[in-house]
């Protein structure tokens, strides 16, 4: 049970270290940086480690709004390989790139295969490797003339992990590892074109992570089975969540049967049948396609364009860049259908994107693609909040797709908020307060 927030004018010292942070845009940035908004309810002070210089995929200057008053930031300059990337690949260098380095504008060629194996195989764990090294040289100095009560690392990217690590073994910090994402079985893992050395050294780095850390910390229960399979200890689950601050007030919904997607569509995210089964029933009911609006916002993989132009669908789609969160919010809020999609892959089960909770926060009804026995859905089934469709599942997705349009042109298509407070970020910094006490506690009794 998360701590009731208190009031207290000594707060306690709290160091976290995260590779996204304002002017950071996109959905890495916003798990941390609610917390950090959060934590002096719970009589913590954060102090909060970031590089100076990162290369962001996005930005979005306005999340800068949510950072606490007088919040000590630290920032160290970062060395990353992205400028020799874009050289040898001949993007151009204000190119923004996404941290595996995988392209989904078009199929890679020889020189993204090449660049996909060095960074594999010689930046391990990630591209942030070379941050390692001077973050710990850095840190080591700063908490000894600044301590702190307990430290806190959120991965991705991994080497933010390491270096909690050696700091750890340092000094005797006590710390929290958190993890967004897995390490060994993230989506894109298989892609890195990995030798048995490198895929070993990531297992081991991995492994001593799981194995040191005071807590251990991750956004869902079957990630933790995960990580049980490799050390077998104590996990805890923070979700991610929705912050209702966030909301925008008097939002009106959208007059078209508008399905939306926000985010990244990679494709292991692009499900083939969704386009298909819209197809179809554009053909078969006149009405559903005048009304029909397909809205993806964000980076696309190529392959969704081929998708909905061979279904005929061209003329139902709007295809968007990536807009600021508040912009985002706006546009949940409006949308008839909010659609979360789920890598179509072995651990898809998993997967509890930060999206899905905004979703829930706005109200909507939610079209989710992925596991019928997943994290999502056993979410969804507890909330009800939408409905879960399995990969391939065609008949389902029509069901669902015509019952919602139907209720859509009676104008009975509402979400439910009803069951939802417990993923408000506020309530959920409880927990990590929890997390961090349970983190001292360990500590001591090692």
């Amino acid at each position: 049970m998360a701590m009731p927030p208190i009031a207290t004018k000594q707060k306690r010292r709290v160091l976290v270290i995260a590779y996204y942070w304002p002017p950071a845009g996109g959905s890495g940035v916003q798990r941390f940086l609610k917390f950090v908004k959060y934590l002096r309810e719970y009589g913590w002070e954060p102090v909060v480690y970031v590089p100076e210089n990162a290369d962001y995929p996005v930005l979005d200057t306005k999340l800068l709004s949510d950072v606490p008053e007088n919040l000590e930031v630290i920032k160290q300059p970062i060395w990353e390989p992205f400028a020799l990337y874009k050289m040898f690949t001949g993007k151009g260098k204000n190119a923004k790139m996404s941290i595996n380095l995988t392209t989904h504008d078009k199929k890679p060629g020889l020189k993204e295969n090449i660049s996909l194996w060095i960074r594999g195989n010689l930046f391990i764990p990630d591209a942030k490797t070379f941050w390692i090294k001077p973050s710990v040289n850095f840190l080591t100095d700063y908490l000894k003339k600044n301590p702190v009560e307990a430290m806190v690392t959120t991965a991705p990217p991994p080497s933010l992990q390491v270096i909690g690590l050696q700091l750890h073994r340092k000094l005797n910090i006590p710390w929290v590892a958190d993890f967004r994402d897995p390490w060994t079985e993230i989506d894109y893992y298989a892609e890195l074109k990995l030798s048995a050395w490198a895929d070993a050294k990531h297992k081991r780095l991995e492994k001593e992570v799981l194995t040191e850390a005071n807590v251990v910390v991750s956004v869902g229960p079957t990630m933790n089975e995960m990580f049980g399979r490799k050390v077998k200890r104590d996990y805890e689950v923070i979700t991610n969540g929705y912050d209702e601050t966030d909301m925008q007030p008097n939002v009106a919904l959208s007059k078209k049967f508008t399905l939306l997607h926000i985010g990244v569509l990679l494709r292991g995210r692009n499900h083939p049948f969704l386009w298909k089964t819209l197809g179809e029933l554009c053909k078969e009911f006149p009405d559903f396609a005048a009304d029909l609006e397909i809205k993806l916002i964000g980076q696309l993989d190529f392959r969704v364009n081929d998708e909905l132009a061979a279904n005929g669908l061209t003329q139902n789609a709007f295809i968007g860049s990536h807009i600021p969160h508040d912009k985002a919010v706006l546009e949940q809020q409006a949308a008839q259908v909010n659609m979360l999609f789920i890598d179509n892959i072995p651990t898809a089960k998993h997967e509890l994107t930060g999206k899905f909770f905004e979703y829930m926060m706005v109200g909507r009804p939610i079209l989710c693609i992925g596991p019928e026995d997943g994290d999502v859905a056993a979410i969804m089934e507890r909330t009800q909040t939408g409905e879960v469709v399995g990969f391939d599942n065609s008949e389902k997705l029509r069901t669902v797709l015509l019952h919602y349009y139907q209720q859509f042109k009676q104008g009975t298509l509402n979400g439910n908020t009803a069951n939802t407070a417990e993923f408000s970020r506020k309530n959920l910094t409880g927990k990590l307060v929890n997390c961090i006490e349970k983190a001292i506690a360990n500590n001591k009794t090692k």
